[in-house]
């Protein structure tokens, strides 16, 4: 709701053809147009937008790293973006809006900076951060209030899927919640493949055919997660970081890939002038020559 009416406020849509002021309420209202006449911008939610937070986040990392200041613009105007959407998004829905979010990130800053805004005296970032984990215990406290108990996995630090999985599956072995060994996370694994593979399976037909088309989405991104949820738990009962295993792979596959556009290239041709054989064979080439390197 917004802080000085007391209610949810909706951008009005931008008219016409906009300019690009720099001015955050022509922002807002840009945003709008965009949920209003886009196509693409229209069928999103607040959870198809998800994975997109994500990826603007290390696509920041990387810009700030690689200290170039048109590509830092660029990446922090496409975070700015992804707060923008989700707020225009729950306006659209009557449960807050903009200055619902700039309000709560105020009273944060000032209930956390006592020492800049009160008479607080603190000599170093040390003392900083003692009185700042004391504020967000306070903090903790209203959230009790309100029906918001602390858990026990609550402490999981942010970070990608693959690390929160690992850590979370962690935590809760220390507690004994966990399989004696590798085969019980392995036998688990199997259980949930089975799970998602039944959830894709048609029904209508004799054999086990797997169409997404008639498939609850929903139902087969649960059991999506599970099967991935279940590998690092493989990852983890072997000792081994299932994030930096993932990005390993990652790393190969743009590899061999690489690779087969090289060799194509050579060849006079393009990516797009290929085939799935040769491109397969180029693969396998691509397999060979890392081990003779």
């Amino acid at each position: 709701m917004s802080i000085l009416d007391n209610k949810v406020t909706v951008p009005a849509p931008v008219q016409g053809t906009p300019e690009a002021s720099g001015d955050f309420d022509d922002l807002l209202a840009l945003m709008a147009r965009l949920r209003a006449d886009c196509p693409w911008d229209r069928k999103q939610t607040n959870h198809s937008l998800i994975p997109y937070a994500i990826e603007e986040a290390y696509e920041l990392g990387e810009a700030v790293q690689d200290n170039d200041d048109e590509d830092i613009k660029g990446e922090l105007g496409d975070v700015l973006l992804q707060v923008v959407f989700h707020c225009q998004m729950y306006a659209e829905q009557g449960r807050f809006d903009m200055s619902d979010v700039i309000a709560t990130l105020q009273e944060k800053l000032i209930r956390r900076h006592p020492h800049v805004f009160e008479a607080e005296t603190l000599n170093d970032d040390a003392a900083v951060k003692v009185r700042w984990d004391e504020i967000k215990a306070e903090e903790q406290q209203t959230r009790e209030a309100r029906g918001k108990p602390k858990r026990y996995l609550d402490n999981t630090k942010a970070g990608s899927a693959l690390m929160q999985a690992q850590e979370v599956q962690k935590q809760a072995s220390k507690l004994g919640f966990d399989w004696d060994g590798v085969s019980g996370a392995f036998e688990k694994l199997d259980e949930e493949i089975a799970e998602l593979k039944n959830e894709l399976t048609d029904k209508s037909k004799e054999a086990a055919t797997y169409d997404i088309s008639k498939a609850n989405i929903r139902e087969v991104e649960k059991e999506l997660g599970d099967c991935m949820f279940a590998l690092v738990n493989v990852a983890r009962k072997l000792n081994l970081d299932a994030e930096t295993a993932t990005l390993t792979c990652v790393h190969k596959f743009k590899s061999r890939f690489g690779y087969i556009e090289d060799q194509l290239a050579a060849a006079g041709k393009r990516l797009e002038d290929s085939d799935i054989n040769e491109m397969d064979a180029l693969w396998e080439a691509a397999k060979q020559h890392e081990r003779s390197t």
